[in-house]
């Protein structure tokens, strides 16, 4: 299978590749501002995202079998800061993926998010009525819809948690940003009672491949990890995994910091409509622990702790 992935060189699309390439299929991997290697793609091509013409004719000439969305400004407040911006890239790019997924009759596998529910009627199920809190998760409401209006019956939509994992800069998942702060001299202040059901980027990759595999599902699906934890459990764990010490995670309640309550208290997603249904297992948090490494850019500093 001939596959299209923007976000090549973000946390899912990273991890995506080396699954792609195991099952034997080939990738056209569109590079974001990363300018290291991405392995395991047949070719790397760099493509304005927000530039519709450029995006329709790299895909034109690649004529994929799938395509895969895995861009994104991810960060709520790089959304707020460039409404815009960020709408170009979560809401129009997936309007346009979708059309030219419908004219190609290829399949179109999508990525949202939790993001899209405030967090006060959990645990989540597929078919819940958006209920986002932030512009992020508005952003990502309405790729949803444009994405199942533009091509209904090849398009499926993966709303994926709080990713675990490694990414190629070592700056964008939960436990490198945490060694960030701890880096820079700062504790981590979590929340005890802001509950997530993170998943591996690596089992979510696995998820992605396999549903371009399956024509036969479409629609919305939820997937995350078997486990919902507390933000501040999580960092415990971790801190656990590394033999950090324990001063380096602070707990509190989400009412002790200015707008801390208006965050969403608890995001975890009822995963009956897909679990199950596909080879790739759910993944517990001890396993996603298992799959880490010290982030490249902080291994000078961890390895001054020990």
């Amino acid at each position: 299978m001939r596959l299209f992935l923007t976000g090549a060189s973000g946390l899912v699309g990273s991890n995506i590749l080396p699954v792609a390439l195991r099952r034997g299929h080939e990738v056209i991997a569109v590079r974001g501002s990363w300018q290291g290697e991405i392995p395991g793609a047949t070719q790397v091509i760099q493509v304005d995202l927000s530039d519709p013409h450029a995006v329709q004719s790299s895909i034109l000439e690649a004529f994929p079998d799938a395509i895969i969305n895995a861009a994104g400004v991810t960060e709520p407040f790089l959304c707020d800061r460039d409404p815009k911006g960020s709408a170009s890239i979560n809401v129009d790019l997936p309007k346009i993926l979708a059309r030219i997924a419908h004219h190609l009759s290829a399949r179109l596998v999508h990525l949202s998010s939790e993001q899209i529910f405030d967090g006060n009627s959990a645990p989540y199920e597929r078919d819940h009525t958006p209920s986002p809190s932030n512009l992020y998760g508005h952003q990502k409401a309405e790729s949803e819809q444009r994405v199942h209006s533009g091509a209904p019956e090849h398009a499926v939509t993966l709303r994926l948690p709080l990713l675990n994992g490694n990414s190629p800069g070592g700056t964008r998942s939960l436990h490198e940003r945490l060694f960030g702060l701890w880096a820079s001299g700062q504790p981590a202040r979590l929340f005890r009672d802001e509950i997530r059901q993170p998943c591996g980027a690596d089992n979510a990759a696995e998820v992605v491949i396999e549903m371009c595999e399956r024509p036969d599902l479409t629609g919305i699906f939820n997937w995350a990890g078997s486990e919902a934890l507390s933000r501040l459990e999580m960092g415990r764990r971790i801190l656990d995994r590394f033999g950090l010490p324990d001063d380096l995670v602070i707990g509190l309640a989400q009412r002790e910091i200015p707008g801390g309550k208006d965050r969403p208290p608890d995001l975890s997603l009822d995963l009956a409509g897909l679990a199950g249904k596909l080879k790739t297992p759910l993944q517990d948090f001890a396993t996603q622990l298992e799959n880490l490494i010290v982030p490249r850019p902080f291994r000078e500093w961890y390895h001054k702790q020990e």
